[in-house]
C-alpha cells in the first residue's frame, strides 16, 4: 500500500481551511529534499502558513508539499517532503494531527529474533476525557509525568502545539 501521509495532510489541511483558520506544518528541517530560505530554520525544525492567503501555487503531492511564499518580503519556492512533516494544525486553536515517524506505509515491519529491538521514533498519543475545559495532549499518566500530583485544573488561554521527541 502507498504511504497514508499525504492523504492525512490534504484531509487535515482541507478540514482546517474549511473551518476559516490557518494551517501551519512542523517540519523537520534535517531532513533531505527540504527547500526553506536558511532564515525559516529554527532549532531544526521549521514552521509553515499554508493558509491559501500566504502560499501561491499549493500543491500536496504524494511525495512533496511545493508552494511559493514570501519570507522577509522576497518570494521564495519551497518543496518540503512529505516525510519530513511532523505535524500539522490550525494556528488558532491548536487542533490538529502529529503524523508518526512510521506512518509511511502499511504496518511496521516484523523483526526477526536474531535484530536488535527498534528504538521508539515518535511520542505516543492517548485519548485526553472531554471536559468543559480546554484538553490537551500529555504523556502517559495523563499528570504531566510527576506521577503522584493530583490534577490541576489547566490553564485558559491560547493553545500550543508541542512537539514531543
Amino acid at each position: 500500500m502507498t504511504s497514508n501521509r499525504p492523504y492525512l495532510l490534504r484531509a487535515v489541511h482541507e478540514w482546517i481551511c474549511d473551518n476559516g483558520l490557518t494551517p501551519y506544518i512542523v517540519v523537520d528541517a534535517a531532513r533531505p529534499g527540504l527547500q526553506v530560505p536558511p532564515q525559516a530554520v529554527s532549532d531544526g525544525r521549521v514552521v509553515l502558513n499554508l493558509a491559501p492567503r500566504a502560499v501561491a501555487r499549493l500543491e500536496i503531492g504524494n511525495d512533496a508539499i511545493s508552494f511559493m511564499a514570501r519570507f522577509g518580503g522576497v518570494s521564495h519556492a519551497v518543496n518540503v517532503p512529505i516525510a519530513a512533516v511532523q505535524a500539522i494544525y490550525a494556528r488558532e486553536n491548536g487542533q490538529g494531527m502529529l503524523l508518526a515517524e512510521d506512518a509511511a506505509g502499511a504496518a511496521p515491519p516484523v523483526q526477526s529474533p536474531d535484530m536488535a529491538p527498534a528504538k521508539p521514533s515518535a511520542p505516543s498519543l492517548q485519548a485526553v476525557p472531554a471536559s468543559g475545559q480546554d484538553a490537551s495532549v500529555s504523556d502517559e499518566g495523563g499528570t504531566g509525568g510527576h506521577g503522584d500530583e493530583p490534577d490541576k485544573p489547566r490553564p485558559k488561554g491560547k493553545p500550543s502545539l508541542h512537539v514531543v521527541k
